[in-house]
């Protein structure tokens, strides 16, 4: 079940990817819409597996699926059936899969590296009502509420048999009981939860993230704990804070600093510079190291290369 733990007796740092929307986008596919990147699965998936294998060619270990913001409710809205609309979410993993072999088989890295893994993601309940609400986490959902919106998507992405589950950006404590509460179902399945917060203390709903971390050291399933979507001067910070509750692996993939407007689906400000702060995050205790909104394939290589010279050290 622990994947994660087993690739870090070997290797000192785990490569994620970065964003996707983002990537997405530069590539020309438009997603201003309130699906994002998961319009992309029934729109262009073969733009989907493109952009996770240059992920896996940047020097990612992880890859996660295009399933942030998918959800049954989601594309039944767009037209589709129920059954269409779970299909969709099982390709969101199936498409990591075939991008992470097709990569692998071709690749002359085998052995240099761990063969990379795949993650299914498992957006919060603020990325389905698609009002920027995971930065806010002014939800109105209950706890019983929130598990059962997670609970078929889970079912879903369990059975498509991913490495590890993606339990991403989740503004609240409470939403995290409430993943886990579903998950517990599924006691073979492994998953991280990684939180967006507002400052070197609180998620974005308010919690201390030392207090989620504490409850999470002791759950099982959990295989790491950290911060995604955050901006990159606060996450220092907030590694340390887990670190004190907790020997479990920290994962961090931050933004670039920028400010998201939910009714634009645009971000504006100025990017922080992204590079700077990855060894800090590394020397801070983080063992996962990605990107989420507005990194690239160039970020991911600037943490794989260091990777790389950890990794010559040892």
């Amino acid at each position: 079940m622990n994947t994660i733990a087993e690739y870090l007796q070997e290797y000192p740092l785990i490569v994620l990817d970065g964003a996707f929307g983002t990537e997405l986008a530069r590539r020309g596919f438009d997603t201003n819409d309130e699906l994002w990147s998961a319009k992309a699965l029934f729109e262009q998936p073969e733009l989907v597996r493109a952009v996770h294998h240059d992920y896996y060619a940047a020097g990612a270990d992880i890859s996660t699926s295009a399933s942030y913001q998918a959800t049954v409710e989601g594309f039944e809205k767009k037209g589709f059936t129920r059954e269409q609309a779970r299909e969709l979410i099982t390709r969101s993993v199936r498409l990591v899969q075939e991008a992470r072999d097709d990569y692998w088989q071709a690749t002359a890295e085998a052995g240099k590296r761990p063969r990379p893994l795949v993650a299914a993601s498992v957006g919060p309940y603020g990325a389905y009502l698609a009002d920027g609400s995971e930065y806010r986490g002014d939800y109105s959902a209950s706890r019983a509420e929130l598990a059962d919106f997670h609970a078929e998507r889970l079912a879903i992405l369990v059975a498509a048999a991913p490495d590890i589950l993606a339990c991403e950006t989740l503004p609240l404590f409470s939403e995290a009981e409430a993943i886990l509460a579903d998950l517990q179902r599924y006691p073979a399945a492994g998953a991280w939860i990684s939180f967006s917060c507002c400052d070197e203390v609180h998620t974005c709903g308010g919690d201390d993230i030392a207090d989620c971390a504490r409850f999470l050291d002791k759950q099982e399933q959990v295989a790491a704990i950290g911060i995604n979507c955050t901006a990159p001067q606060h996450v220092a910070g907030l590694i340390r804070r887990i670190r004190e509750q907790t020997d479990k692996p920290v994962v961090v993939y931050p933004n670039t600093g920028e400010t998201y407007d939910a009714v634009t689906k645009t971000w504006h400000g100025s990017a922080t510079p992204y590079r700077e702060f990855v060894r800090q995050w590394y020397e801070a205790g983080a063992r996962l190291i990605g990107g989420c909104c507005r990194t690239t394939p160039d970020d991911i290589r600037g943490i794989a290369a260091l990777r790389q010279s950890l990794q010559e050290k040892k």
